[in-house]
């Protein structure tokens, strides 16, 4: 018989997956009255946000930025925290540079007037064009992120709803068909329509909706936090032992506990049954439902119907130190998007065909311009991130074999715009889809879980209140209202509009009064 915790149930939450989505589960559930346990298999909080420090270079592993920082202010509020006390975000002005094979680029800032000039500079007949398209824009934000992002859609009604507006923003059509519509310039349409692919998806199937990513940086900004993301979920651990939560860590949760219909508790890997008056899952939504709800029977999310999701791509993401470089490459900044010679062709092999190409796409990150504690003086800190298949695709990439003959490829496309930087790599550090599906337990390799396509959207995704199993919530890339840090810090704050103040428990969060006291 394996061994029970003694605690007392009725008060006791445990969060599965201690993510940036998991850590705000458990702060908002703190501030709610909950006693919290978060437990994660990791060894240290952050999941995809966490960090790998390897000779004196720390890699940040998964998101670079943060575009909404008052939903981080917002959240630190509600436990009676003043945010900009615990971490300290720096505006990157410009936000990152497009690169093209042909030698043009395209670099992006907040400022509407730099941005109508850098059109201009590319292509002057797409100016009014592109004015148009920030208008658009605008609205999908305040549709899209402002009320449907903000608010459960768990319920049919609440979709129906809106399916008006839907039909009036043309959600039917993807991101790539809405820039084409505004812009001539091919180079202006990818510049406009590549977002998707930082939250997984298709900017060739993805709803247009996804355009409101341009007015939230627009409106606010791209920060980078010192210490990197990492900095925040470390600070979010801090906050959640301050209301008196506490943490498992290199833990792995291997059942969630249901008995007549009601989540439990959760079992470990070690047999260990921990027992609690609710359960949230920031483990990926796959996951949760076809392995740690694997011995209940479901209705919706049954294993047949979440392989039968598309799923967004893979990365293979390489790490590296450089050594003596900090000055060097002046026009590489802290991030950099070059372009492969093709978009739609590209992207087609990445999503639908499942094809691992010759040719690639890089996001470069060099944080070590902005930060200076990513590596030791004088050098660099990178990383080189390129989209590939997962690996439920037919003949899915042997990444065993692939994996060192991809890496020098990504060095033969980096040399383009830092020639010498071969010569000068010391620390290196490569993550393949095999690895988001081991470390990070995401189904099929999958880096942003399902993709956010509009029949994979909104009431159309798990629910942040599950309809399997009583007491059990998600949070998290792969449910409402969808991935990026934006988007998981979100699902937190619709959870907790769903999920009940701890039985009996005064509201633990008191914000005023403990700001005061402050």
């Amino acid at each position: 018989m394996p061994p029970l915790s003694t605690h007392s149930e009725a008060d006791h939450a445990i969060v599965i997956g201690s993510g940036l989505g998991g850590l705000s589960a458990a702060m908002r559930l703190g501030a709610k009255g909950w006693r919290v346990t978060v437990i994660d298999k990791l060894d240290v909080p952050g999941g995809r946000g966490s960090s790998i420090t390897k000779d004196g270079h720390r890699f940040d592993l998964g998101p670079t930025i943060v575009t909404v920082p008052q939903s981080l202010r917002e959240l630190w509020a509600t436990c009676g925290r003043d945010f900009d006390k615990d971490v300290a975000l720096k505006p990157i002005d410009p936000f990152y540079e497009v690169r093209w094979p042909d030698g043009s680029n395209f670099t992006v800032r907040q400022s509407t007037e730099a941005m109508k000039a850098e059109v201009a500079r590319l292509s002057p007949g797409d100016v009014a064009g592109y004015e148009q398209f920030l208008k658009d824009s605008e609205k999908r934000y305040w549709f899209g992120y402002e009320n449907l992002g903000r608010r459960s859609m768990h319920e049919l009604w609440e979709l129906i709803k809106v399916l008006p507006i839907f039909g009036w923003l043309r959600a039917d059509k993807s991101v790539y068909q809405h820039a084409a519509a505004r812009v001539k310039d091919e180079r202006l349409r990818m510049a406009l329509s590549f977002h998707p692919l930082f939250i997984g998806g298709d900017p060739f199937n993805v709803t247009s909706m996804y355009i409101l990513v341009s007015q939230l940086e627009k409106e606010y900004g791209v920060h980078y936090a010192i210490g990197g993301v990492q900095a925040i979920a470390s600070a979010m651990a801090k906050v959640i032992e301050g209301q008196g939560g506490s943490f498992r860590m290199n833990t792995e949760v291997d059942e969630i506990l249901v008995e007549n219909g009601t989540a439990k508790g959760v079992r470990l890997a070690s047999g260990e049954e921990i027992r609690a008056g609710l359960v949230v899952s920031n483990a990926d939504a796959g996951h949760t439902y076809m392995r740690l709800l694997r011995n209940h029977k479901r209705k919706r999310w049954t294993d047949a119907h979440l392989k039968s999701r598309r799923w967004s791509m893979g990365l293979f993401v390489w790490y590296f130190g450089t050594k003596g470089t900090r000055n060097m490459w002046p026009d590489v900044g802290h991030h950099t998007i070059v372009n492969a010679p093709r978009y739609k062709g590209l992207v087609e092999d990445i999503f639908i065909k499942g094809k691992l190409a010759k040719d690639m796409a890089l996001y470069i990150h060099r944080p070590s311009i902005t930060d200076p504690t990513v590596a030791p003086e004088g050098d660099d800190t990178f990383y080189a991130l390129s989209p590939v298949p997962h690996l439920k695709h037919d003949h899915a990439v042997d990444w065993k074999a692939m994996e060192e003959s991809y890496r020098e490829s990504v060095l033969e496309v980096l040399e383009q715009s830092m020639p010498g930087i071969g010569e000068r790599v010391s620390a290196s550090l490569v993550f393949t889809p095999e690895t988001f599906r081991d470390r990070y337990l995401s189904p099929f390799g999958s880096a942003f879980s399902i993709e956010p396509r509009i029949l994979q959207s909104a009431w159309f995704r798990p629910h942040n209140i599950s309809e399997e199993v009583k007491g059990l919530y998600l949070v998290g890339a792969g449910t409402h209202p969808g991935a990026g840090v934006p988007g998981v810090i979100g699902s937190a704050e619709v959870m907790a509009k769903l999920a009940p103040d701890a039985p009996g428990a005064r509201r633990a969060s008191q914000p005023a009064e403990r700001l005061a006291a402050e």
